[in-house]
């Protein structure tokens, strides 16, 4: 008796264990390691010269999502803010941070691999490199950005710099 009760057991386990499978392989991203991150060109409402890659989500859309941002040495995020909160974390390099109206590289705070942030929607805020760096943004969507200069936006196609 106990042999067939462990027997049960086991292959009801198994049967659970493959369902779990089957569900993990439908319902989820794979794991990825950073050397398998798919990058692409950030979005025309992001200035030139970044890369991006959608790790879980979608920041068009509502939900929950996941994206990176690879910037390049001296590479400026204008003053903006977003609708809804997000949260920031460097994966590489230094990123200055700032809070205010304008962009202004003599304040800020320059967070090293390994720092956070958390953004509240609505506040007012901008950043730079000095050499090439990624962060890794969560927020729920759509993902949106209005700058603070309408002339900042590159989507508009009227950039001028905001140093």
């Amino acid at each position: 008796m106990r042999r067939s009760t462990l027997t049960l057991l086991l292959a009801g386990g198994a049967i659970i264990a493959t369902i779990g499978a089957v569900a993990f392989a439908q319902d989820m991203q794979p794991p990825i390691n950073a050397d398998e991150v798919k990058w692409g060109p950030a979005p025309p409402n992001i200035p030139a010269g970044a890369q991006i890659a959608v790790l879980a989500g979608n920041p068009a859309s509502d939900g929950p999502y996941v994206v990176r941002l690879k910037m390049p040495a001296n590479y400026k995020v204008p003053a903006h803010y977003h609708p809804k909160d997000e949260t920031v974390t460097v994966i590489s390099g230094d990123f200055h941070v700032g809070m205010g109206d304008k962009l202004d590289m003599q304040k800020g705070l320059v967070l090293n691999a390994g720092g956070f942030g958390a953004v509240p929607a609505g506040m007012r805020h901008y950043g730079w490199t000095d050499g090439g760096t990624v962060v890794q943004i969560h927020g729920n969507g759509p993902f949106a950005i209005t700058y603070v200069n309408p002339a900042d936006d590159p989507s508009k196609g009227m950039t001028k710099a905001s140093d």
